[in-house]
């Protein structure tokens, strides 16, 4: 199969996450085309010798527009602060560069529609949206028992993503809390689509939204150690009238908290159906918990999933499944949805990224109003 060769421009921590799962590619079964990184961007030198790890990047730039008119480089990898991404990622796209782009596709609204023109000029470049976390084989599983129907009539949902990276008020400043880097949408943009990359593709879409935002550190040492503002939201609940493709009308919560005691950085699903609920923790990673409702002693089970993800890998089924392994599942299926293969479970789409972006305007408009806020996601 015919490799695909990426340029990454910004290689940070997720670059490097996404270039060492491309080391890994012979842990994967079956023929599948395999990322080569030919070139490396970033303003860090620190970042680009990193890179100098990786044995087929040859080519290192400090400026991004340097990079895309490389012919070699047919994919761009992109991780860059909010506020860059609608003119880089338009770039990117205007350049026939296919895209793999972090969350969450602009930092706004109308930077995401500045993206969304770029595409509709390039019809021909494929893009996705970077999103982990439903590779777990576990969430996989509640996907499966979801699209053969086996949850009957939806109670309830819930999705979150809770860590405590800020716990430590003395943390120095980043460009998270500060809304001319990461906008108006605080947490909710840095980690809204982990929470609805699941719910999205299973047709479970909120058509009302409360928001309650809280933004709990007001100030943090700057780069002198002065207290500068924080100007983003810490926390946030979206309490949601969300409806499934039957039409049936169910109570939906998103939850995106960089403030939660005890966690690290817990992804929580829990659909709760007539027939079946089940939920996921990555707390307990490779496990799944089930119980069946109807006219059943109430009763949750932990089935154990173990190593069985969308695309099968060399290690047996009764070991465990990590991070580290959902971004290599991520990334086999970026690249074979880019070369036309099959694939169960593709990543992000812009489509939903568009919807996510709806769901975050709207969520600002709830708390700015005080009232909930109808939306058609549809």
């Amino acid at each position: 199969m015919k490799p695909v060769r990426f340029g990454f421009i910004g290689c940070g921590l997720m670059g490097r996450e996404l270039a060492t799962a491309s080391l890994r590619w012979p842990h994967l079964l079956g023929d599948l085309p395999r990322p080569v990184i030919v070139a490396a961007c970033d303003t860090s030198e620190e970042n680009l010798n990193w890179f100098r790890k990786i044995p087929t990047v040859h080519a290192f730039y400090r400026d991004y527009r340097e990079l895309l008119q490389n012919p070699e480089i047919e994919a761009v990898y992109c991780a860059l602060p909010h506020a860059l991404h609608a003119k880089v990622y338009r770039d990117i796209i205007l350049s026939g560069k296919h895209l793999l782009g972090e969350k969450p596709f602009g930092m706004d609204l109308s930077a995401f529609e500045t993206i969304q023109s770029a595409m509709q000029q390039r019809p021909d470049v494929f893009v996705r949206c970077s999103s982990e976390f439903p590779y777990y084989p576990a969430v996989q599983q509640i996907v499966r028992w979801f699209q053969a129907g086996a949850f009957g009539q939806v109670i309830e949902a819930r999705f979150a993503i809770k860590h405590s990276s800020d716990m430590d008020l003395k943390k120095p400043i980043n460009w998270k809390r500060q809304r001319d880097k990461n906008g108006d949408y605080g947490c909710m943009g840095d980690l809204g689509i982990h929470t609805q990359h699941l719910p999205f593709r299973l047709g479970l879409l909120p058509h009302m939204v409360g928001a309650q935002l809280a933004n709990l550190v007001k100030t943090r040492p700057g780069p002198n150690g002065t207290p500068v503002p924080c100007e983003t939201w810490d926390n946030a609940i979206l309490s949601c009238e969300g409806h499934d493709q039957n039409g049936d009308v169910f109570p939906m919560v998103f939850e995106m908290k960089r403030m939660a005691p005890g966690c690290t950085n817990t992804v929580e699903y829990e659909i709760d159906g007539i027939n079946l609920s089940a939920r996921f923790t990555t707390d307990d990673p490779n496990a799944v918990y089930f119980t069946q409702s109807m006219g059943q002693k109430q009763a949750w089970t932990r089935l154990v999933v173990g190593q069985a993800p969308l695309f099968p890998v060399i290690t047996g089924g009764i070991f465990e499944f990590g991070f580290s392994d959902s971004i290599l599942q991520m990334l086999a299926a970026f690249t074979s949805e880019l070369r036309g293969l099959p694939c169960a479970f593709p990543c992000f789409t812009p489509d939903e990224a568009h919807k996510s972006h709806l769901l975050l305007t709207a969520a600002l408009q709830s708390y700015n109003e005080k009232r909930m806020v109808p939306l058609s996601l549809d």
